[in-house]
C-alpha cells in the first residue's frame, strides 16, 4: 500500500489532472490518495486571523477543507472513491479501484493529533501510512525538490509542515518527496512490479523516534 499525499498548491500549477488521471490508471488496488487543504484550508487561515477563533476550531475546519479538497479531486476524476474510514478504505482497494482518504472520521478525537496549525496534510499523511502500515509515503508537492532530502531540512525549508520530523520518525514506511512535474516518475513508480524508487527522492527521517 502507498499513501500519496496531493498538496493543495497542485490545484495552481495545471498539473492536477495528470497526476490523478495516473494514480487511476496505476495505482488501482496500492495507491489512497491523501488531499490537501489547498484554497479551503487558506480560508480557514484567513477567518481565523479576523474573527480569533481558536486553533482547535481552526484545525477541525482545515480538516474538513481537506475533505473539500477531496471530493473535489473524486469530481475531477470519478474513479477515484472517498471514503472515511479504515474498513471502507480497505475495501476501495480490494476491488482494485484507488481511494481519496476524507480524514474527519478517522482524526477526529485522535490523542495523538494535537490540535495546531503545526500539523497539516503533511502529518496527517504520514499518520494515515502508520495506521495503514503502508510501505511508503509519497508527498506530491507543487515546488521542485532536489538535494539530500533531510526530515527536518524540509521543515525548515518551510517544505513540510513543523511536525513532520516527528511523524516519519521511527516508522515502517518510507518516505518519498516529488515535484508538480514528476508524475512521470511516479507512474514508472507504479508500473514497476517492484515499485522501483529514486533514492534521490527518499527522505531520511530524523534519528530520534517521536514520543
Amino acid at each position: 500500500m502507498w499513501v500519496v499525499k496531493l498538496g493543495g498548491s497542485l490545484a495552481a500549477t495545471g498539473s492536477l489532472g495528470v497526476w490523478l488521471a495516473t494514480l487511476a490508471a496505476r495505482g488501482g488496488g496500492r495507491a489512497v490518495i491523501v488531499p490537501g487543504g489547498g484554497p479551503f484550508a487558506d480560508l480557514v487561515r484567513e477567518a481565523q486571523e479576523s474573527l480569533g477563533f481558536s486553533d482547535a476550531v481552526a484545525h477541525r475546519m482545515a480538516i474538513l477543507a481537506m475533505e473539500q479538497y477531496g471530493l473535489m479531486l473524486a469530481g475531477m476524476q470519478p474513479e477515484l472513491v472517498p471514503v472515511e474510514s479504515a474498513e471502507a478504505l480497505q475495501a476501495v482497494l480490494r476491488n482494485a479501484r484507488v481511494a481519496i482518504w476524507l480524514p474527519g472520521t478517522m482524526t477526529k478525537g485522535a490523542l495523538d493529533i494535537p490540535a495546531s496549525w503545526n500539523i497539516t496534510s503533511d502529518s496527517l499523511a504520514a499518520w494515515l501510512a502508520n495506521a495503514l502500515s503502508a510501505e511508503r509515503l509519497m508527498l506530491v508537492k507543487a515546488c521542485q525538490v532536489s538535494g539530500t532530502l533531510d526530515a527536518e531540512s524540509l521543515r525548515d525549508q518551510g517544505i513540510v509542515d513543523p511536525a513532520f520530523p516527528d511523524f516519519i520518525a521511527d516508522r515502517g514506511f518510507e518516505t518519498y518527496v516529488l515535484g508538480a512535474n514528476d508524475h512521470a516518475c511516479l507512474k514508472t513508480m507504479l508500473g514497476d512490479p517492484l515499485g522501483g524508487a529514486p533514492q534521490e527522492r527518499r527522505v531520511k527521517p530524523p534519528r530520534r523516534a517521536r514520543q
